[in-house]
């Protein structure tokens, strides 16, 4: 779910391709078109009760594993019944939405100990763990920034808990640069790594670094402040120290002073550890920190109002240090509110510093001067540069695929309607985002049939100076680069590349090339070369063309008998790029697998249009793609049901858990990380609110009337025909995952567990396995240290592995 992480945490590309795409998902767009920016539903004077999919008519096929009904833990059902909107619906595991009753614990502790029981059996899981863990243990660099005199990168020597922060000279180890100096190391910060780095700001000078750390997985941070060694020594640690800190800004304003952040007021349950609580995230807030001061005088700049209680806010500060940006958003549709503060005009103390004690939204003696560019949230607007007060801002306003447009002058700048564009949306690549560098210089990146795009435009004028060669079909991850240099550094990989980091000059009279700064190198024996990869556009069920990515060795056999691992996620705006994974590598290597994914409608890989025909009541679409690209792979014969996987997190294990019970005779096994399975109460948990613009309000009864047939944990029912029963499920979960809270999947596997086996275990024809693996001190993923990722996914891959009756083939 996206908004600042708040979205729960994706072969040829031709014109051609594009241009069938567009041209069969004609119908789709018009239907698009004429939905509002939250894609709300149309509305009657009546609303229909819901009516639920039919009972699947074929069940899954047996896998290598098999559990016996009387094997599952005996587990308490209350008698929860609620009537919403005429349904009457049950919830017999409310209980287990408690985290820290001891029922609950007893309830985690039987259903780890069944999981450990079943994953003993997977003959192939040390394998893989081991040829996972060597191909994890590579170099990983992060791409250079600078700040003050010095470069700054991530790095990684392959197998530590977290990536540490190095600082340097310059950008090589030479006499001149020096060798790299260790900043900050958050692998040192606890015993077992589970203290994450989630936030850093320097100040504008370099000179001071604001980090958040997060523990154990939480969303929630601390703040703390160091002092930075010109030299490359050791920082000093400074007294600041700032909780509850959640989906935070963190910018300095230019005297070095203090910075912005955001934060909201203590949980009302005060948990001893935060991120085990499941208490609604309302009333954001933003405020300005002083150095040197305690958190309790921090000034309130700005709350969310009242009547939206769950309204967000983000804050940056424009490179000339003279504005305040904020955006406000409500929920995570690509839309926001943008405001504006001229710094430059506040009212100053007798030491030239800005007085924000006299604009403190709760007792200050002004009211801030905040200028409402946009004041609703018909699109989405977000700064890329000014010059003074001249503005460039990134907008799909009447631009699904997105568009850049000039502001002359942001003081007066009329409605948003009448911004000019400055560079116009294309009529088919999605602008993905732009970064201003010193001068004339803008860098546009673009998705280009769901593979990544480079270019260097004039800032000036908008218009084109160069397109950027890139090295094939992948995506461009991370890149640096600001108003103060010339310098840009970007990352590429592809799925069977771990990828390389490149190096461009723009300073006036240079080659303008991309030079490769640092190669990405595995440290096992791996040939990019010995792989194929190809995109193909599957047909869905309503004739949209569904773009998928199929990855393996080129000496898999395309004989239906290839273990196949598809993911999906199709939701957010979010794409799903080209991309490495040790883990994926390791499957097709290890068991000459073949790996697929899908680019469903939900995501961002063809703008707003593209989201909005898999969101709110236009969801089932996304289903239907997932379920029409699993046809696909065992119709041209990659794979059979009893040799297909498939895989989501978050968004995207509500979509494998839904197309389980849809069409279990689709898949052997299920794997199915931190997903959204109540999907009646997921608004009553810390940020799932924020979810509603993708999925609805349950409260209304019009949306209520499309989630309730899809939502996970009320459609599980066995299937009339065939083996009768599920694939194998393997749902995953952490116990300080406070993004999508662990009762989402504790509660459905106890309905799985119950529907399918335990309410009649002599009837049950359930054979494949119905687990879940509970991790303790994880969170939603961000951060998850080294060991338990790989931990994770040998666990996962063995047991799909076992499922598929997977054989080891280690191909090197």
């Amino acid at each position: 779910m996206q908004t600042r992480g708040v979205a729960p945490s994706a072969r040829k590309s031709t014109s051609n391709a594009w241009a069938r795409l567009h041209a069969s998902n004609a119908s789709l767009i018009a239907r698009a078109q004429q939905s509002s920016t939250a894609t709300a539903a149309p509305q009657a004077q009546e609303v229909a009760k819901p009516v639920l999919r039919p009972v699947p008519t074929a069940g899954a096929p047996q896998t290598g594993l098999s559990v016996e009904p009387s094997q599952y833990p005996q587990v308490r059902r209350g008698e929860v019944v609620e009537t919403l909107h005429g349904v009457r619906v049950a919830d017999p595991y409310r209980w287990l939405e408690d985290p820290d009753s001891e029922d609950t614990r007893e309830f985690v502790d039987a259903q780890n100990a069944l999981t450990a029981s079943v994953l003993e059996q997977c003959d192939t899981r040390e394998q893989f763990r081991q040829l996972f863990t060597d191909v994890f243990d590579y170099p990983k660099y992060g791409a250079p920034f600078k700040a003050g005199g010095r470069y700054y990168f991530y790095y990684n020597s392959g197998l530590q808990p977290q990536s540490a922060l190095y600082s340097q000279a310059g950008l090589v180890p030479d006499t001149a640069a020096g060798e790299p100096r260790l900043f900050l190391d958050p692998s040192g910060l606890s015993a077992d790594g589970t203290v994450a780095l989630s936030g850093l700001s320097f100040s504008e000078d370099g000179s001071l670094a604001a980090y958040s750390l997060s523990k154990g997985g939480s969303d929630w941070c601390t703040i703390q402040v160091l002092r930075v060694d010109p030299s490359g020594a050791p920082p000093t640690p400074l007294a600041d120290k700032l909780e509850y800190v959640k989906f935070s800004s963190l910018a300095w304003t230019h005297d070095q002073r203090g910075f912005f952040y955001n934060r909201y007021p203590d949980p009302a349950s005060r948990p001893a550890d935060l991120g085990t609580e499941t208490d609604i995230n309302t009333h954001q807030q933003l405020c300005y920190h002083a150095l040197g001061t305690p958190q309790s005088e921090d000034v309130l700049v700005m709350q969310v109002p009242d009547e939206h209680p769950t309204w967000m806010l983000a804050a940056r500060v424009t490179p000339d240090g003279r504005f305040l940006v904020i955006s406000v958003h409500a929920g995570t549709m690509p839309a926001n509110r943008l405001y504006l503060v001229d710094m430059q005009a506040l009212d100053k103390k007798a030491d030239g510093a800005v007085d924000w004690a006299k604009y403190d939204h709760r007792n200050g003696s002004k009211k801030l001067p905040v200028v409402k560019l946009v004041d609703d949230f018909s699109a989405s607007f977000s700064v890329v540069a000014n010059e003074g007060t001249t503005f460039y801002i990134m907008t799909n306003l009447d631009a699904p695929r997105y568009r850049l447009v000039k502001i002359p002058h942001v003081t007066s700048a009329g409605p948003a309607s009448s911004w000019p564009d400055h560079i116009a949306q294309h009529p088919k690549d999605v602008l993905r985002g732009a970064l201003a560098l010193k001068g004339d210089v803008l860098v546009v990146r673009y998705l280009r049939d769901v593979v990544a795009a480079l270019q260097l435009r004039q800032l000036g004028s908008g218009a084109l100076t160069k397109e950027l060669p890139l090295p094939g079909v992948g995506s461009v991850g991370a890149m640096s680069g600001d108003r103060k240099g010339s310098e840009l550094f970007f990352s590429f990989t592809s799925f069977t590349e771990p990828g390389a980091l490149y190096r461009i000059d723009t300073a006036p009279g240079s080659a303008l090339e991309p030079q490769l700064f640092r190669r990405t190198e595995l440290k096992v024996p791996h040939s990019a070369d010995d792989y194929v990869t190809k995109q193909v556009f599957v047909t869905s069920a309503d004739g949209t063309q569904v773009p998928m990515f199929i990855t393996h060795h080129k000496d898999t056999k395309l004989d239906g008998s290839a273990p196949t691992l598809l993911y999906g996620y199709g939701g957010f705006n979010v794409p799903l790029e080209p991309g490495f994974s040790p883990n994926r590598l390791a499957f097709m290597r290890g068991y000459g697998g073949v790996f697929a994914q899908a680019n469903l409608r939900g995501g961002g890989e063809y703008g707003t249009e593209w989201r909005n025909a898999g969101s709110t009541h236009n969801k089932q679409n996304v289903f239907d793609d997932f379920q029409a690209c699993a046809e696909y792979l065992i119709r041209e014969r990659y794979c059979s049901p009893a040799k297909l996987t498939i895989q989501g997190g978050s968004n995207g294990g509500l979509l494998v858990a839904a197309c389980a019970n849809q069409r279990p005779d689709l898949y052997a096994c299920v794997l199915g990380q931190v997903g959204v399975m109540d999907m009646l109460r997921f608004h009553k948990f810390t940020i799932g609110h924020a979810w509603m613009t993708d999925y609805g309000n349950p409260d209304r009864a019009a949306d209520f009337s499309w989630i309730y047939p899809y939502s996970p944990l009320h459609n599980v029912r066995a299937p009339e025909g065939g083996s009768r029963q599920y694939p194998a499920i393997m749902l995953a979960t952490g116990d300080h995952d406070d993004r999508v809270v662990p009762l989402h999947t504790l509660k459905l596997l106890a309905t799985l567990q119950h529907n399918l086996a335990a309410a009649d275990p002599a009837a049950s024809p359930q054979r494949n396995p119905l687990l879940a693996r509970i991790e303790v001190k994880a969170g939603h993923g961000a951060g998850k240290p080294t060991q338990k990722v790989i931990a994770e996914a040998a666990d996962l891959m063995g047991f799909a592995a076992k499922c598929m009756n997977a054989k080891w083939v280690d191909r090197a």
